[in-house]
C-alpha cells in the first residue's frame, strides 16, 4: 500500500509521524472518507467542501488548495490497486510542545491512505439499538476525536447489533457512524442538519435521487416514538451506503423485513454509482 504523508508518496510501513503530533496527543484534527468507483472520486466537491468547513470550525488553515487536493488524491488512487477504493484523509494541527493553546508556526500533518472496497455481501436486514447521545456539542465537525462514537458502536456490537442510533432530548440525531432515515406511510424522513448531526454526503445524495425520481422524502425532526413505529429504518454512510435495519431494540421494524422504499432507493443509488464508473 502506498500512502501520502506531508508531500510524499511512500509505503505505509515507512510512514511515521511525531509522538508530539497534536492529532495523537489531543485528537486535534479532522478527517474525510471518500469512496472511489471506477477510479473516479465520488462526490469529491461535496467531500472537499465538508473538509473545508471542518477545518474552519477548528481554526486550522487548509494546507492544500482545492486543485492540490484533487491532484494528490488522483495520484494516490493511481498508486494503489483496485478500481473501487476508500480514501481516508486526515489533517491534524501538527507536532508541537504539549499545550492546550494553539501552537504558533506549526505545519499541519496531512496523511492519506487508500484501501480497496471489497464486493459487498448480499444485503440482509440488520439489527440496531437506541442509545443516549453522549457526544459533544459540535457533531457537524468531522473530528478525529471519536471516543464517544467508538463506545456507542461497541455498545451495539456487544449485543449483536450493527449500529447504535443516538437519541438526544427525545429526538433521533444519527447513528454512531451513520445518518438515519425512517419511512412512514411511504415517505422517507431524515433529521435536518444541525450542530448535532454530521452532514452526510450519502444522506444528501439519497435526498437528491429521491427528489429527482419524485419519490416522497423530507427533512424533519424524528421523535424516539416515531423511530420505534416506523415502517422502515435505514442507516447511511459513504462506505456502507444504505443499510436496512429490520430489528430495533430487539423488536421488528415494520414487518421485520427489508422494505419496498429501500429497494427503490438502493436501485437509484447503484445507478448513480454506475454513471460515475462509466463517466456518464
Amino acid at each position: 500500500m502506498i500512502v501520502y504523508l506531508n508531500g510524499e508518496f511512500l509505503p505505509l510501513s515507512e510512514a511515521k509521524v511525531s509522538v508530539l503530533d497534536r492529532g495523537f496527543i489531543f485528537g486535534d484534527g479532522v478527517y474525510e472518507v471518500i469512496p472511489v468507483f471506477g477510479r473516479r472520486l465520488f462526490r469529491i466537491e461535496e467531500h472537499l467542501e465538508r473538509l473545508e468547513n471542518s477545518l474552519k470550525a477548528i481554526k486550522l488553515e487548509n494546507p492544500l488548495s482545492h486543485q492540490e487536493w484533487i491532484d494528490t488524491l488522483e495520484k494516490l488512487i493511481a498508486h494503489n490497486q483496485g478500481d473501487d477504493q476508500a480514501i481516508y484523509l486526515q489533517v491534524t494541527r501538527g507536532p508541537a510542545k504539549r499545550d492546550h493553546n494553539f501552537p504558533e508556526n506549526v505545519v499541519p500533518t496531512v496523511f492519506i491512505k487508500s484501501d480497496p472496497i471489497e464486493t459487498p455481501p448480499p444485503v440482509i436486514g440488520m439489527k440496531a439499538i437506541t442509545c443516549a447521545d453522549i457526544r459533544w456539542q459540535f457533531c457537524d465537525i468531522k473530528s478525529i476525536a471519536l471516543l464517544a462514537n467508538i463506545l456507542l458502536r461497541r455498545q451495539a456490537v456487544e449485543v449483536g447489533a450493527y449500529e447504535a442510533i443516538l437519541i438526544r432530548d427525545g429526538y433521533v440525531m444519527e447513528g454512531a457512524a451513520s445518518n438515519v432515515f425512517i419511512v412512514v406511510d411511504g415517505v422517507a424522513i431524515t433529521p435536518p442538519k444541525s450542530q448535532f448531526i454530521l452532514p452526510g454526503i450519502t444522506r444528501d445524495l439519497i435526498l437528491e435521487v429521491m427528489q429527482a425520481a419524485q419519490l416522497p422524502c423530507r427533512e424533519a425532526d424524528i421523535s424516539e416514538a416515531q423511530l420505534h413505529s416506523a415502517d422502515e429504518i435505514w442507516v447511511t454512510s459513504s462506505t456502507r451506503e444504505i443499510v436496512p435495519i429490520i430489528m430495533l431494540d430487539n423488536k421488528p421494524v415494520g414487518k421485520g423485513e427489508i422494505g419496498p422504499v429501500w429497494a427503490q432507493v438502493i436501485k437509484l443509488y447503484q445507478e448513480n454509482k454506475q454513471k460515475l464508473r462509466s463517466n456518464a
